[in-house]
């Protein structure tokens, strides 16, 4: 459980908790529990829902920060942009900004880290956030794992940042380097991903720690690793990774690798909290756990809450942080409303039945090889 949590709702508020004697961030100014909301006048109709999120996560039992490993903090709702069309990126990010949103997740695969970087930059300039209130995540594509200092540059000058909050590897692979900043699958004449043996994830992490004495990256982590890998990882590390970003969802929930994770202090967010939903029902003809009747008829309804809704609820009640994607702005709102209600402890065992242990994010259609099997 976090020690310190911390809410920014909006540019407007600001929402500290304390809940521990120790004193686990520079900026904590009593080492008794406490708690301080504070409310600023202004803003329009998407400031204050943000604001009212904001101030209902302090009562609802999940925070809306959670703390890392390396002493920084993570906001538990975020704003994912995979499959984010370029031009529709500026409106939807300061849109979120409005809402409340403060954590955004990135990749130098997703071929948009520049339409964000340009949306971030006019944010900052127009005085719609500050860059310290953000939290910014990217990640390593597979063909760089050898020129790791060189491609995070790369994602830093296109996203028009000085540091990343945090930097993840984005899949346990090396494949052969296809140029920095190049994140098409380097496949050979089989139509097999091209697997580079030469080079260890050991290597790749060591380099990954030194962009954190660089200045570069704050937080470094991992994402797609099982318990395995992330028990070696643990193993040869000198900075220990901050995260682990999964696949999980009611259909795929992983329980023992999202245990052993926390266990280890390892912070578990969720990539495709809603099981891919229409996304990945286009790209890999799978199953929606949206239209589960657990979730969408028996909980929804019960709790007055879309399944999205219930869905991430559910993941924030695991203590994890969830990153849904989504092209729409009326979603943007669905989607950060979950601060206002608590899924019982008899519901979320209704949830837990329904695992299938059902991966939905399937790149194997595009390498000719599954790496999970």
């Amino acid at each position: 459980m976090p020690i310190y949590l911390e809410t920014r709702g909006t540019s407007n508020i600001s929402l500290v908790v304390h809940h521990s004697r120790r004193r686990t961030h520079s900026s904590s100014s009593s080492s008794s529990s406490s708690s301080r909301l504070r409310f600023q006048r202004g803003g329009g109709a998407e400031q204050r829902s943000g604001m009212a999120a904001a101030a209902a996560a302090q009562g609802s039992g999940v925070p809306a920060a959670l703390a890392l490993s390396s002493g920084h903090t993570m906001p538990t709702v975020g704003l994912g942009v995979w499959r984010m069309d370029s031009p529709a990126i500026r409106d939807l990010i300061h849109s979120a900004l409005r809402i409340g949103y403060r954590h955004f997740d990135c990749a130098a695969d997703y071929q948009n880290e520049a339409e964000v970087g340009d949306a971030l930059a006019e944010a900052f300039q127009t005085g719609l956030v500050k860059r310290e209130d953000l939290f910014i995540t990217t990640k390593l594509w597979n063909s760089d794992h050898g020129h790791v200092v060189e491609a995070c540059k790369d994602s830093l000058k296109k996203l028009r940042l000085d540091y990343l909050d945090l930097y993840l590897i984005h899949f346990p692979v090396a494949t052969r380097h296809t140029g920095v900043g190049t994140t098409a699958s380097a496949l050979g004449d089989d139509g097999v991903l091209d697997i580079d043996t030469t080079i260890s994830l050991e290597t790749t992490w060591h380099a990954m720690e030194d962009l954190v004495s660089m200045g570069l990256v704050r937080s470094i982590g991992i994402s797609n690793y099982d318990i395995f890998l992330t028990r070696d990882c643990l193993a040869y590390a000198k900075i220990k990774p901050a995260v682990n970003q999964i696949e999980t969802h009611p259909y795929f929930q992983r329980d023992c690798l999202v245990k052993f994770c926390q266990k280890h202090g390892i912070l578990v967010t969720a990539h495709t909290p809603l099981g891919g939903s229409t996304a990945n029902t286009e790209w890999f003809g799978s199953v929606s756990c949206l239209d589960d009747p657990v979730i969408k008829v028996s909980l929804a309804e019960k709790y007055g809450k879309t399944p999205a809704q219930l869905v991430l609820r559910w993941g924030l009640q695991r203590n994890t942080v969830v990153i849904p994607k989504t092209s729409k702005e009326e979603r943007l709102q669905e989607n950060f409303a979950i601060f206002d209600f608590a899924i019982s402890d008899e519901d979320m065992e209704k949830m837990k039945s329904i695992d299938r242990k059902y991966r939905t994010n399937q790149p194997a259609k595009f390498w000719g090889i599954d790496l999970f099997a």
